[in-house]
């Protein structure tokens, strides 16, 4: 059985390295909850409390994930700007 965190609110996520999961728990009890208000300091915060549930194992596992999904959708948008590019479809490039 996984160990599991709480947010703020109480509300528990399974800290099985699935960071999608930490994701949507992180855009429900502080997206939605805030009605669309939010700030960058309140998604902070409440990543600080998730992160310091994580032994160093987890929280490493979490964070090797995260980096690779940032490379993923940075490769994707050079990708997707170079294909705009060679497709005309950026004005005033050439």
């Amino acid at each position: 059985m996984p160990k599991k965190a709480k947010y703020r609110t109480g509300v528990e996520v399974d800290l099985d390295g699935d960071l999608m999961a930490i994701i949507e728990g992180l855009y429900q009890e502080v997206v939605v909850r805030k009605e669309l208000r939010h700030t960058y300091q309140d998604v902070k915060e409440e990543i600080e409390h998730i992160v310091s549930q994580m032994d160093q194992k987890e929280a490493r596992r979490y964070l090797v994930e995260s980096v690779f999904l940032n490379m993923v959708t940075y490769e994707n948008q050079m990708l997707d700007a170079l294909l705009k590019k060679l497709s005309g479809e950026i004005p005033g490039e050439e």
